[in-house]
């Protein structure tokens, strides 16, 4: 049988040198770890890097301004009331959510599956999925309106005797993220071990070598170290996987479990599922494509990488548009007055409009171009669509939650919700603390995981012969 000559058709080797192609053609770095632990360890930080973190920063100041005045004031300075006595901070939560799905489903799944395209990508899925829940954290706590007692949401053994009502959808919630914001957070810290080692081995500077020399764990890449780095993984994996129809799923039953029209569905555990995969993506892709400009790592994160996203957008999309099609056949097989008024008021009442963007961001502009591979390796074009069905996804929890409030049963309590500055506020104010913890973690860990990018191809075809081999951890 005929080997592949690694050297002549991969894209990220160069043909002349056998060397990783990480600049572009006629210009290579001597491996990978040069490449990305550089960006870690340098001593002069890019003046992009400062500008952007001053700008997110500023941003989630906001947030803090926000949040500050709500506990001063309570959740009157938001728009909620009656009929709608859920607004932006339930909308959020569920988009924050869906966001770090993705982070998720390309560590475990695509690991269990032993997809290799994963590995350029999912250290900063994994980290998006960690941001984005901290994000969604805050808001099934300050919606309540009295955060301070949050702890009361947790089985303490108080002397009042005062337990949870586990019948509340609030509390399966709070069980639902913490349990996924625990497992997300191991299973990003585990995946980073061997390449602390690589940066502690690597750094010049003794704050440097005694930071990553701790958070390494003693890493010294010996056999026994890989061995039960692999188990681990793949345990971990195993316990993460479960989670990306889970938590979704018990974030979907705090609608599905009312007997609000529009809410009381069965389809909306696989619907709410497939929508957080489809956003999640999204979200890569808007975080990927400027990082490998700015970084100039298009060499790792390849066309190829831009092109199976579109693929899983294209599939989860086509399964969103189902959940949105049996809406509206449900509305209409049922025989509900309550449920065909509920519908033809979502595509044609007042907030009319908010339906039909999300059904141009989510099905009409994704759904007819996601088909083109010219269209899905053009970089341009994907960022762009990224940051549609982004926007497309967010009108869908406000078409959920909103429309099916704000004209309920009694014509009589019919009411309608506009969103206040606080509203704005505090939602921009998550994404300037998402991108604000992002860009820290883009410049103190490694956005890209060196040690599986390397696994991926045989040392021996790729690494030149003169090339002299340092510790086990480095080249």
């Amino acid at each position: 049988m005929a080997t592949r000559d690694i050297r002549t058709q991969d894209p990220m080797i160069d043909p002349a040198t056998g060397e990783f192609r990480v600049l572009g053609p006629g210009q290579t770095f001597r491996s990978v770890t040069a490449k990305i632990s550089d960006i870690v360890l340098t001593p002069h930080t890019p003046l992009g890097w400062f500008g952007g973190f001053a700008v997110a920063g500023s941003v989630a100041i906001l947030l803090l301004v926000a949040v500050t005045w709500l506990f001063l004031k309570g959740v009157g300075i938001w728009a909620i009331t009656q009929p709608v006595a859920w607004g932006f901070a339930i909308i959020n939560f569920v988009w924050w959510i869906g966001i770090g799905h993705a982070g998720t489903l390309i560590s475990a799944i695509l690991l269990l599956f032993k997809q290799g395209w994963r590995n350029s990508i999912n250290r900063f899925a994994e980290a998006m999925t960690i941001f984005a829940v901290v994000c969604a954290g805050m808001f099934p706590l300050i919606h309540v309106g009295r955060p301070w007692l949050g702890y009361w949401l947790f089985p303490l053994p108080f002397t009042m005797n005062v337990w949870p009502q586990f019948r509340s959808p609030l509390l399966w919630d709070v069980f639902a993220v913490s349990t996924y914001a625990t497992i997300s957070v191991v299973f990003w810290y585990m995946g980073m071990i061997p390449d602390f080692g690589t940066l502690r081995d690597r750094s010049k500077s003794k704050i440097g070598q005694y930071f990553y020399g701790m958070i390494s764990l003693g890493w010294r890449g010996s056999v026994r170290h890989w061995m039960r780095y692999e188990t681990a993984s793949l345990l971990l994996a195993g316990l993460a996987t479960p989670l990306v129809l889970s938590v979704h799923t018990v974030i979907s039953f705090d609608f599905a479990v009312a007997v609000i029209p529009g809410w009381h569905t069965t389809i909306f555990p696989p619907y709410f599922v497939a929508g957080a995969i489809y956003s999640g993506f999204a979200m890569v892709l808007t975080l990927a494509i400027p990082l490998r400009k700015f970084y100039h790592l298009e060499a790792l994160v390849t066309e190829r990488h831009i092109d199976n996203m579109g693929k899983v957008m294209l599939a989860t999309g086509f399964i969103v548009a189902y959940g949105y099609g049996m809406e509206v056949f449900m509305a209409w097989y049922s025989a509900s007055h309550w449920e065909f008024f509920m519908m033809w008021n979502r595509m044609f009442g007042p907030m009319g409009w908010s339906y039909w963007v999300l059904v141009t961001c989510n099905l009409a502009i994704p759904l007819t171009t996601l088909w083109v591979r010219k269209l899905r390796t053009n970089i341009a074009f994907m960022f762009v669509l990224s940051l549609i069905v982004n926007t497309g996804m967010w009108f869908e929890r406000f078409v959920i939650v909103v429309t099916s409030l704000y004209r309920d049963f009694l014509p009589s309590a019919w009411g309608t919700y506009r969103a206040t500055k606080w509203d704005y506020a505090t939602y921009v104010g998550t994404l300037g603390l998402f991108t604000a913890l992002f860009f820290l973690f883009i410049r103190f860990l490694p956005m890209i995981p060196m040690n599986e990018i390397k696994m991926m191809l045989p040392a021996a075809k790729i690494v030149p012969k003169t090339e002299p081999t340092v510790d086990a951890g480095g080249d």
